[in-house]
């Protein structure tokens, strides 16, 4: 194994690192204040677009995407360091053009995309001209298990007929959103994993109805959490995204880097919570001297530094994995990380609340919300369930092949 980075990738490290510590972190109260104060809790506040400028400016773009020449064209173990740097701020991820659900859209526009689709989403998409968002999770079943899908997308002539319910449609609440990529059931009589198919739909055709805006733990995301009703929703038949019955395929295809996505940010999202706990830590005084004399705080504190180095290890692991066998041979290893990253990063965010005491639990600090958003994308991108199933399938198959 070769961890070690390319020229390129070191010098976009320092770039990246001295943008975010410079712009970014210093920027995050001004972000919250704007929005606080904006008449739509959805709007995009200002301090945002003049980070996006600026990283643009700077070529620090699109960093995530390699495909077809249209990102940066950097390896997954390149955009791995990077992805974690983005992660140690909240609005980190959208400065960059890099944040979810866009990333993983980008990813399968560029991947099975028409030249005609292509122009018309992707290219917004990568200027950051528009946002999208991405229907695949409904309330009425178990989504976890995608076969479980109800939403029909119905053949009619040179249309396709969409009916159906999603929930947390993340991003359509945002007013740049202009499309969404929906995952439903083409076929039901073909087998299991074909059944399903992609669509694109424009955020604005008639039938799409936003019922509603669902918070995560209280908060309420920017982007929004949208449950949307899709009612005798017409498209042309030229938005079918890759082919009939392959929406399983290309749900793979999108989920299996965005898990990648998460874990690299969750790092992130660990070192913030380390560095704020040691900070919080030396500078309070209890029981006659600081915190951090505490033998309890510094066991929290080691075993938080031994916690993010094994799992970034594990995630440049992976990321290599990817880059030199592909995403379905390392299908173990991003599977597993996607359970490690989140509960390392929630672990430590959780010690990090606890070293705060009240100003942990309040909005004073960054880490109520990280420990909101920790804990949520336990489930986002597949339940931590799911993910344990599939390494512990794996690992029984090799015992089950050397049984008599």
């Amino acid at each position: 194994m070769d961890f070690a980075f390319s020229a390129r990738a070191t010098e976009l490290q320092e770039r990246v690192k001295s943008f975010m510590d410079t712009h970014v972190i210093p920027a995050e109260r001004v972000y919250d204040r704007q929005l606080a104060e904006a008449a739509d809790p959805h709007a995009l506040p200002p301090i945002m677009v003049e980070l996006k400028e600026k990283a643009r400016a700077e070529g620090l773009w699109n960093l995530f995407l390699a495909h077809g020449g249209w990102g940066a064209g950097l390896t997954n173990l390149d955009y791995a360091p990077l992805a974690e740097l983005m992660g140690r701020s909240i609005i980190g991820n959208e400065v960059f053009n890099c944040s979810a659900p866009d990333t993983g859209n980008m990813e399968l526009l560029s991947l099975f995309g028409t030249a005609e689709q292509q122009d018309r989403w992707l290219k917004p998409l990568l200027d950051a001209r528009i946002r999208s968002c991405f229907a695949m999770t409904e309330p009425d079943v178990a989504s976890s298990d995608a076969r479980n899908i109800r939403t029909r997308i119905t053949r009619d002539g040179d249309h396709y007929v969409v009916d159906g319910r999603k929930w947390y449609t993340s991003g359509i609440l945002d007013p740049d959103c202009r499309l969404i990529i929906l995952m439903g059931v083409s076929d039901p009589s073909a087998p299991t994993y074909r059944q399903q198919s992609m669509i694109l739909i424009p955020r604005d055709a008639p039938g799409v109805t936003v019922l509603r805006d669902l918070p995560m733990f209280g908060y309420t995301d920017r982007l929004g959490h949208g449950e949307v009703l899709f009612e005798n929703v017409r498209v042309p038949a030229a938005n079918l995204l890759g082919g009939e019955g392959e929406g399983f395929a290309l749900a793979q295809g999108r989920l299996g880097p965005g898990r990648m996505h998460y874990a690299m940010r969750a790092v992130g999202f660990a070192e913030r919570a380390l560095q704020l706990m040691c900070e919080r830590t030396l500078s309070r005084v209890a029981f006659g001297g600081p915190l951090a004399d505490q033998g309890v705080v510094r066991e929290w504190i080691a075993r938080s530094r031994i916690e993010i180095e094994q799992l970034r290890l594990l995630v440049l692991k992976s990321a290599w994995l990817m880059d030199t066998v592909g995403n379905a041979a390392a299908r173990l290893e991003v599977a597993a990380i996607k359970v490690a990253a989140l509960d390392v990063a929630h672990r430590v965010v959780d010690r990090a609340v606890q070293a705060h005491g009240a100003a942990g639990v309040s909005d004073d600090t960054v880490l109520a919300r990280l420990f909101s958003i920790t804990r949520a994308l336990k489930i986002a991108d597949g339940p931590d369930e799911v993910h344990l199933r599939t390494v512990a399938r794996q690992e029984l198959a090799r015992y089950k092949e050397k049984a008599p």
